[in-house]
This record gives structure tokens, sequence and C-alpha cells, in this order.
């Protein structure tokens, strides 16, 4: 059977699609992962009832997104996950995959395969998946639109879809009409735009409620924003005469001010110009101390280059010897593979003779392969004619069988109707005998009746009393839920806030760890060093003075601010890696540095020992320190001479006693200088670069405690929350109990209602037995002259049948013989295709062969080549070796010249450090005399600077005034500043200018901003409304346009599902007729649709007046009707065919067959014959309670494995 599963999508085209498999887990009585796989064949899922068969179907309306609990046999979504049973506990999740071929692209998708999965969890959440990627509910049902899938559409029939069909309501019989007629997508649409209007009709009233409401304000906001303004045109003006008033009030101050200041600078300069000289007397004394050092530093260091020019001369003479040993095995290694080289020529000519042996054979396999290709096309020509002559007899052969099979369906037609009267004929009589007996038998159940009916009374009143005392047992429970709940949100709120805090502690930690790794507060030229440094185009960069050393914090600022600018000193190891640095920041323009080398800076230590003892003495700020040994010269020299001491009045008392002999730093920053000279004040602009690493370890510290902290509080909370749950699960549990009780109330409730409904209607069933005894007679007359025409047209059916078997008989036969020369046939080709097999074999073990001999030779040529190439490699070795033996005999010579100079630059170093020593014995009785006169000068200074500081409080005292009426600067009132001509008409403007403001009294400054708000609003919305009216008449139009289309589109399709419905019920009944009526033709889109039908022998009737077996039937053709007008790509039936007898079921199987080459079938069923037209078997069972398992069966290979074996 030729497959041809095709439906007409929304973009206009016919496309292939079908169903290839079903994955469920955790839906429904299916715990495990479970796959069932379909084919392009009818398809049965079978099993007993209670097994779980209709939970597939479930599964594949769920995935395609139903949100009806009620369709899905449930009562809450959760109902859909597995609950558990005494031996499997419950899951968490329910996941149903569906996997349809997509091949042609009938979802406009590019992939070949589609992948529709749902997930949903106990906690509510749902997922919606396509090809593994999430997506919207939405998004699912726009793919489906159109295409019979879905939740709204007709590819998944059930008893419910069914009876939607039979409802007495003809209304809601229009979906599946709709769907099929393709106008959902036109419906979405509209109802979209509808929504839409609806909510353009909400805001066009909104914003005429504001326009409205605006309107009312922009009048008496426009005047009060007009005095505002002339308000602040007076304020201006009065601002700027009263500036420029105490302006040159300002400079008349300073006019007189100005000598002061011009006496005091130039004693301030005299006074300067001898602190410098006592500054520079103790630079250049420091300098004088320092070359000193560095004179001993380079005789220390000659010594030390002619000990190590010395160790380097032993260690050229050991590498010589060394050398010369490498040189005599290079020798003999070139020998030896001289020699291997000959022994290699040979082996190259055998290999080369079996390749081209084997490439000969090759050859000869081509030419025999083509022969065995020209036998085989001759064979299958002759197949070809074979079948051409199988084709036609079997098609004379399916007519005859076609015949046939009409002619057995009447035959069976008429049997059953025979059956059926004498089976109609035989109840009649024995209704007739029984009637008096029903008549009897109600009088005696109406009274057990009213026994039982009592008896669920008094059932009722106990169980109403076990449920109130129940829920007070609940308020209990509630009681302690809430508590434990209130206890877990505590420590919920207690573990939050400890979050907060760590990430706070973290985020200064992450902020002062950047800040060090990106050297903040040090220059441009020191960043730009450590960063080339770190990077490694710098090198021998240690870091900077302050980066190095530790110290405890309350040393930290008196640290920081002895180094001073030395904090951001580069220490590096010698004196060439300061120098390139040096170049690398001229080169790139980096600014300015001072390096440090280890090599070369040697500093040295204050004697201490008179200190000790001192009041406010804190040490020495070189012992506060901690550093690597290494960079001890480097910190001796910038801390080596530095006391700290408590506080300043100490520092000043220590610093006399020792005559300014060296500098004092107070723990709060302030500096003595040597000579007297103090600094202080605020901190430097480089406090704070030490104190970073200090905090750094404290904040480390306290991250610490908290993450501590922080395990007790997560305990606390996890202890709550399980409290909290215990006493949730508590509640759920009784809560669960007293639904149950619930429902026993209902259904004893509902038991007693039903016990009167019965009373009701035993009393009314005597009356109906007497009526119907009087019609029995009439009936068994009529059925009586109905069998004897059955029996008639079953006699003139048989006749026929006989003369067709006959030709049926003699056409078999023929095809017979086709058979086994087809047979004969392919056994010859089956032959041809092993020969050919084995030659291919053959072949590709040649190839194989002829490829690795040919890589043995390549390797083969290649180890020669190497053997060459590493020939030379030593004769280049050879040379190099010699070289370097000269070399280093070169080097040898050198060196000892160098020891020679060395020995001579340390006579002259000596000489040189003992004149630097005499000369520093001169400047120090020359300081003696300037500082006496200096301290003079410092007198007359201070004089001075109060006469200058009489001048400025008053200047002060104008600039006050200004900041605190106008809150304007100084400098800011520069730029206001006005040229006045005569100062008295300023001071009259002045005055009248503060009338006029007093007269507008207090003006709301605001209305003005205010005005401009208000007006743009309402212009805004102005406009907005004239968009929202033309966006609501393009909606408007839209609707038209949609409800136009979709009239149009239905009424073409109704008419066409009508006429394939009156076809297929003649198909179904084997006669009568049928047809689809719109209660409203003028109405389409929204009238009730009604069925009427008349099966054969019968008048006509509305499908609510027919058989519980006959609306079945009815509906079944009606929907196999729509199929053949609008196939989906798959179609899932779940027992539709139930209320069917065995006739009309094998009617039903026939017509699902002839179906099946549009249309995918796969049915949920229990009847025998719906089974045996399947193709593929799957059966559901539950061998453990709760828990369904499926197994597949493909009836066609069973078939053939049962053929073989008989």
């Amino acid at each position: 059977m030729l497959y041809s599963n095709k439906f007409y999508n929304k973009t206009g085209r016919w496309y292939e699609l079908y169903l290839k498999s079903l994955e469920i887990q955790g839906f429904k009585s299916f715990p495990e992962k479970t796959k069932l796989t379909f084919e392009k064949q009818i398809t049965a899922i079978v099993g007993p009832n209670g097994s779980g068969k209709s939970n597939i179907s479930d599964a594949i309306l769920w995935v395609m997104g139903e949100q009806s609990t009620r369709t899905l046999r449930g009562g809450k979504m959760e109902d859909v996950i597995f609950g558990g049973t005494l031996k499997r506990p419950q899951v968490g999740f329910a996941e149903v995959s569906l996997i349809l071929d997509n091949t042609d692209r009938a979802f406009d998708l590019d992939y070949t395969e589609v992948m529709i999965t749902r997930r949903y969890y106990r906690s509510g959440e749902s997922e919606y998946f396509i090809n593994r990627q999430l997506v919207r509910l939405k998004d699912l049902g726009e793919l489906f639109m159109d295409t019979g899938l879905g939740r709204e559409g007709y590819s998944i029939i059930g008893q419910g879809r069914i009876d939607a069909i039979l409802s007495a309501k003809s209304t809601d019989r229009r979906e599946i009409f709709e769907e099929a007629a393709g106008i959902s997508r036109f419906r979405h649409r509209k109802e979209e735009s509808e929504r839409k209007l609806e909510r353009t009709d909400e805001n066009l009233v909104r914003i005429n409620d504001k326009i409205s409401e605006l309107a009312l304000q922009v009048e008496p906001l426009k005047e009060q924003a007009e005095t505002a303004r002339k308000y602040l045109l007076f304020r201006d003006e009065l601002r700027g005469l009263e500036i420029s008033v105490w302006m040159d009030s300002l400079e008349n101050l300073q006019a007189q001010s100005s000598k002061a200041e011009a006496d005091f600078h130039s004693v301030l300069e005299q006074k300067n110009t001898i602190s410098g000289e006592i500054d520079a007397y103790y630079e250049n004394a420091q300098s004088s101390s320092e070359q000193m050092h560095e004179k001993d530093v380079a005789l220390d260091g000659i010594r030390q280059a002619i000990s190590g020019y010395e160790a380097q001369s032993a260690e050229l003479d050991s590498a010589t010897a060394v050398l010369k040993t490498k040189l005599e095995n290079n020798i003999g290694e070139s020998d030896r593979i001289g020699r291997e080289l000959g022994e290699q020529e040979g082996r190259d000519g055998g290999i080369k003779a079996q390749i081209d042996e084997r490439k000969q054979r090759i050859d000869e396999i081509t030419s025999e392969k083509q022969l065995l290709a020209d036998k085989a096309g001759l064979y299958f020509q002759e197949q070809q004619t074979l079948a051409d002559a199988a084709g036609e007899s079997s098609k004379k052969l399916g007519e005859l069988v076609g015949s046939e099979n009409m002619l057995l369906s009447g035959v069976g037609d008429a049997k059953a109707r025979l059956s059926a009267l004498a089976s109609t004929a035989q109840e009649m009589y024995d209704r007739e005998s029984s009637v008096a007996l029903e008549a009897a038998a109600a009088a005696e159940k109406h009274a057990a009746l009213e026994g039982e009916a009592v008896a669920c009374a008094e059932d009722l009143k106990r169980v109403n009393e076990e449920l109130t005392s129940l829920k007070n047992v609940v308020s209990g429970y509630t009681m302690r839920m809430e508590s434990r709940r209130k206890r877990a949100e505590e420590a919920g709120d207690k573990k939050m806030k400890l979050t907060m805090e760590i990430n706070s502690l973290r985020s200064r930690i992450s902020l002062l760890t950047e800040m060090e790794r990106d050297y903040q507060g040090y220059s441009k030229a020191v960043k730009l060093v450590m960063q080339e440094a770190q990077r490694g185009i710098l090198k021998n960069i240690h870091g900077t003075a302050a980066g190095l050393i530790k110290t405890d914090d309350k040393y930290t600022v008196a640290i920081e601010t002895a180094l001073g600018g030395a904090t951001q000193n580069i220490i590096v190891d010698t004196e060439e890696d300061g120098k390139e640095a040096i170049n690398y920041l001229k080169r790139h323009d980096g600014g300015r540095a001072t390096f440090l080398p280890v090599s070369t800076i040697r500093g040295m230590v204050l004697d201490t020992r008179g200190l000790a003892g001192e009041a406010g003495y804190e040490g020495l700020a070189i012992n506060l320190v901690r550093y690597n040994d290494k960079y001890a010269g480097i910190y001796k020299s910038l801390l080596g001479k530095v006391v700290i001491a408590d506080n300043l009045d100490n520092a000043i008392r220590i610093a006399r006693k020792n005559r300014n002999s060296f500098r004092i730093v107070t723990l709060d920053g302030q500096v003595l200088n040597a000579g007297g000279s103090m600094t202080g004040g605020s901190a430097s602009g480089n406090a704070g670069i030490l104190s970073r690493a200090n905090e750094l370890k404290q904040l480390a510290g306290q991250e610490k405690i908290l993450e501590e902290t922080m395990l007790r509080v997560e305990r606390e909370y996890n202890d709550a929350v399980r409290e909290k749950n215990a006493a949730e699960y508590e509640l759920e549990t009784s809560g669960a109990e007293i639904r149950a009780i619930e429902d026993k109330a209902l259904k004893l409730e509902t038991n007693s209602k039903h016990f009167q409904l019965l009373l009701e209607a035993s009393a009314e069933n005597l009356g109906l037995l007497k009526t119907e005894a009087a019609g029995l007679k009439d009936r068994i007359s009529a059925n009586m002259g109905e069998t004897e025409k059955v029996r008639a047209d079953i006699a003139g059916f048989e006749n026929r049948l006989s003369d067709i078997r006959s030709e049926i008989a003699r056409y078999t036969e023929g095809q017979g013989a086709l058979a086994s020369e087809r047979d004969r046939l392919t056994s010859a080709m089956s032959e041809l295709r092993a020969l050919e097999a084995s030659y291919d074999a053959e072949r590709d073990a040649l190839q194989k062969a002829v490829s690795e001999l040919s890589e043995l030779r390549r390797v083969l040529t290649g180890g020669r080549q190497q053997q060459l190439d590493f020939l030379e490699e030593l004769k280049v070795k050879r040379e190099e070796i010699q070289g370097e033996i000269s070399a280093n005999e070169a080097a040898l010579g050198r060196l000892s010249e160098q020891i020679d100079s060395l020995k001579a630059q340390a006579a002259v170093i000596t000489s040189e450090r003992l004149e630097l020593e005499a000369e520093r014995n001169r400047r120090d009785k020359a300081m003696q005399d300037k500082n006496h006169r200096l301290l003079e000068l410092e007198r007359e200074c201070a004089r001075l600077e109060q006469k200058k500081l009489t001048a400025e409080l008053e200047e002060k005292q104008i600039i006050d005034r200004l900041w605190d009426t106008y809150e304007i600067s100084r400098t800011a009132a520069m730029s206001v500043r006005q040229d006045i001509k005569s100062m008295t008409e300023a001071r009259r403007r002045i005055a009248e200018l503060k009338r006029e403001i007093t007269a507008l009294g207090n003006p709301n400054i605001g209305a003005i901003e205010e005005f401009d708000r208000v007006n743009t609003r309402y212009t805004y919305l102005t406009d907005q409304r004239d968009d929202v009216e033309k966006a609501k008449g393009e909606l408007q139009e839209i609707i038209r346009d949609i409800t136009h289309e979709m009239r149009l589109l239905f009424a073409r399709k109704f008419e066409v599902i009508c006429q394939s419905f009156k076809e297929t019920f003649l198909e179904f009944f084997g006669g009568g007729q049928a047809s689809l009526e719109l209660e409203d033709p003028n109405d389409i889109l929204n009238c009730g649709i009604e069925i009427k039908v008349q099966p054969p022998g019968k008048s006509l009737k509305t499908i609510t007046l027919l058989s519980g077996g006959e609306k079945a039937f009815v509906a079944i053709a009606l929907y196999f009707a729509i199929l053949k007008v609008r196939p989906t790509p798959f179609v899932v039936m779940d027992e539709i065919e139930a209320a069917l007898d065995e006739t009309n079921v094998l009617r039903f199987a026939d017509n699902m067959r002839k179906m099946s080459d549009k249309t995918q079938m796969i049915v949920i069923t229990h009847h025998r014959g719906t089974m045996e037209e399947a193709d593929v078997l799957y059966g559901v069972t539950m061998q453990e309670q709760g828990v369904s398992r499926v197994i597949s069966l493909d009836l066609a290979e069973a078939e053939k494995t049962l053929k073989k074996e008989a």
C-alpha cells in the first residue's frame, strides 16, 4: 500500500508529515521512561480495563498543550505526575515528548525531525520545548494551528470528543468543523484584534479623562508662572547690584592690607633663603655621608668583582676540557652513521616488485566485475517483464476480490439483519411473558429501597460528626505550622542579612584588591613601569617601596609619612635595570619615577642608644617595619635615620635634646626635620597606599568569622525549614483525611438523593410495563414479514458469489506460475551479488597491501634521509665546538686584564674618600652662625603675619555675607560683578527692588516648571488621542476583513464536508441518507450545526433521537468524512467504537483501513475486529499495581514467521 500521509498546512501547500515516536516518563501510570515507535501503518493499542492504555492518548493530548484537567481525567494538573504506589515512591515531574517526521518541512522549522516536549513539576512549574529549545505555550499553539493537531484539533478523538459531536447543543459541535475548515488561525487573529481593540478603547477613555483633568490646570498655572517670572527678574537684578557693591568693598580692604603683605613676604624671603642654606647644608652633609658610604660600597664591589672574575677563569678552564671530550664523541658518531647507510641500499628493490604484482591483480578483478554487471542487467530486464505481467494479473484479481468483498458484506449485513430480527422476535416473546413478573418485583424493590434510604441517612449523620472532630485537630496543626513558618522566615531573614553583610565585605575586599592590582594612588610613571613588569616587558622589577614592607596598624600613618614621596620609589635589581626602565618611560612619555637598585644602595642606621629611655619614643622606623632581608640596604637608607614618636610635644622635646640632628615623625604624621623645621597638618597625598594592605588583612579575618557564623545560621535555617515542612506534611495528611471523609459524606448524600429518585422511578415503572405489553403483538407481526424479505436477498447474493469465486481461482493459479519464475531470477541475482562481493573483498585487500608496502618504502627512504641530515648536523656541531674552545681561550686572557684594572680603581677610590671626610668637618662650623640669624627672622615673620590676618578677617566677613545671602563664592561673584558708576544710585535701586519684591508676596516659583510640564503633557496626550483613534479605525477594518474571509472560507469548506458526510454515511450504513444544516445561514460563524440522518429502513431524524449505538456510528462517520476532506498527519482514536456491535465494528475497521493511506492511524481498542485490521499491536499491561508497561508486536512480521514455520 502506498502511504500518502499529507495535509494542507497554513502556508497553502500540501505536505507529508507523520508521527515517529512517543516518549513518556513520570506521566500518570508510566513512572519509567517508555518509548512507543510508530510506522506508516495502522497501530492498535490494547490491554485490559485499568491497565493505563488511555493514558497514552492523554499523554499525546497533554504534550500538545491541553490545559483542562477534566479532559485529562484528573482533578488538578499535578494528577498527571506519577503519584507512587506501595512499592514505588512518587516522582517529581512528568515529561512527554512527541517526535514528528518533518522531512517535507511541513512545519516551518529547519529540522528533519521535530520533537515537542512538555514537562511539569510538582511545584507547579511547566515547561514547553521544541527540539529541546524552551518555548511558550502560545508558540506551540501557533505551530499546530490549522494542522488538525493541538489541543483544539481533531487528531485525538476519544469518548469525550464523540460526546461533543453528539451533544444536544448544536453550538458545541462547531469547534471540530472550524478546525476542519481551516479558519482557526483566522479566528485566533480576529480574537487577538478584538482584544487589541478593547485595550484601545480603554486607553482612549483613560487618555480623555487625563486630558479633561489637565485642561482644568493649564490656565491657573499660566497666571502663577507669569508672576513667578516677574519675581525672578527683580530678584536677579537685586542680587547683581548687592554683589557688585560688596565686591567694591573687598577691593578697598585688599588695598589696605597689601603693604603689610609685601613686608611680610620680604622678611619671609630672607628667612627662606637662610633656611634653604641650612637645609642645603644638611642635604649636602647627608650627601657627603652617602658619598662616603658609596665609596665604601664601591670598594666592596670591586673586591667582589675581582673574586668573581677569578671564579669565571676557573669555570672557563673546566668548560674547555668538556668541549674537547664532546669533539671526540662527535667524530665517532659520524663514522657509525656512514656504515649504516650502506646497508639500506638493497631492501628498496624487493618492495617495489611486490607492489607491481598486486596492482596487476586489481586490474584483472575490475574486468571480471564488468562481466558480472552485464549479466545482472539481462536478469533485471527479465524481472521487469515478469513484474508487469504480475501487475496486470493482480489488478484483475483485486477487482474480483473487491466484488467478492462487497457481496460478502451484503450477505453479512443481510444475515446480521436476519439474526437481529430473530433476536428481536425472541426478545419480544420473552418480554411479553416477563412483564407480569417485573410488575410484582417492582413492589418488592420499592420496599427494599425504603430500608436502604434510612440506613444511608444514619451513615451520613455519623460521617458528619467524624468530619467535625477531624477539623478541630487540623486547626491545631494549622497553628503549629504557622508558628514554625514564622520561625523559618525569621531564620531566612537572618541568613539574608548575613549574606548581604558578607557580600558587602567581599565587595570591599574586591575593591581593595583591584586597587592594589591596578596601583591606584601611584603616579602615572609608577603604574606604567609596574604594569609593563607584570607583562614581562621590563625585567627585574621587584615592586614599590611601600608595597614590599608591612607594619602594624599603629605605625601605618607614621611609616607612610616617613617614606613620603619614596612610597612610590621602585626597587630594581641593578642600575642597568633602573636605566632600562627610565629609557622606557622616556620613549613612551610616561613621566618620571625614582628607582632603587638593590645592588647599589647601602643605607645607614641611626645610633639610638641615647633614645631608648625617652618619653614618647616608639622606636626607629627601620625597626618597626617587616621586609625581605635582601631589601635591607634600601629600607635602611629610607628609614634608618627616622625616629617615631607618639606625639608632637614629645617629638619636639626629643629633637631639642638631640639638637635637631635627625628626622622625627609622630604617629599621626607630623614631622620634625633635621635642623629644626616642622611639617604638619592634614595627611599627605600618598597616605593610604601602605594602609590598604593592612585593611585587606583585617577584612580577610572578618570574612572568615562571618563565614563561620553563616554556617551556624544556615544550620538553624535548615532546621527551621525542616520543622516547617514536617508541620506542613502533618497538615497536608490531615487535609487529605478531611477530603476523604468529605468525599464519603458527599457520596452518602448523593446516594440518599439517588434512593429518592429510585423510589419515584419504581412507581412510574409499573405504568410503563402495562403500556409496553399492549404494543408487543403489533411489533411481532411486522417482524415476521421483514424476515421473509431478508431471506430472499441472501439467496441472490450467494448465487453471484459462486460465479466470482470461480474467476478468482483461475487468476490465482496464473499468479503462482509467475511467482515461481520470479523466484528463479531472484536466486540468480543473489548469486551474482555474492560473487561481486567476493571480488570487492579481494580488491580491497590487495589495495590495502599496496598502500602498506608503499608506506614501508616511504618510511625506509625517509629514515635514510634523516641519517644523512643527522650526519650533516654532526659536522656543523663539530665546527661549533671547535669555535667555542677558541672563544674560551680568548676570554681567559681578557679576564686577567680586567682583574689588573679593578685593583687600580680601588686605590683611586680610597684616596677620594679621605678628601670627602675633611670637607664635611669644615662645613659644620659655618652652620652655627646661620641658625642664630634664622631665629631672629622667624620672630619678625610672626609679627607681620598677625597684621595681615587682621585685614583678611574683615575680607572674610564680606565673603561670608556673600555666601549667607546668595550662596556664592568670591570667585563666582567676580563673574557676575557689574560696573557701578554711582554707589549712591546703586544703593537707592537696591532699596526700590526690595520694595517691589515685598509687594509680590510669596510667588509660586515651581509654577513655571509645573506649567511647562502640564502644558507639554496636555499637548502630548492630545496628539496621542489622535493616534489611538486612528489605530482604532485600522483595527476595526482588520476585524471586518478577517470576518469576511472567515465567512467565505467556512462556507466553502462546510459545503465540501456536507458532501463528504453524505458519501461516508452511505459507506458506513450501506444505505440511507444524511445531511448537515446550519441553524442560521445568515450567521454561519456563530450558529449551531444540526446533524440529520436516515439509517436504512428508518425515517429521517436528528442525531439526538437515535439509539446509543447509532449515535456513536453516525459520529464516527462524520469524523471520517472530515478526515477525507482535511486529513490530519496522524489520528489517535481512543475506544470510539466501544458502543458498536460486531458488524459495525468490522465496518469501522474496514473504513479505517481505507483511510490509512491518507492518515497515520493509531487506535486504542478492545474490539477483536479492530485489532485484526491493525499492522502493529502495542499491549499495555499492569503486572505491578499502578505501573503500566508496554509490549509490541509487528503483525506483518509475525504472519511471515508463521508462514515460514508452516
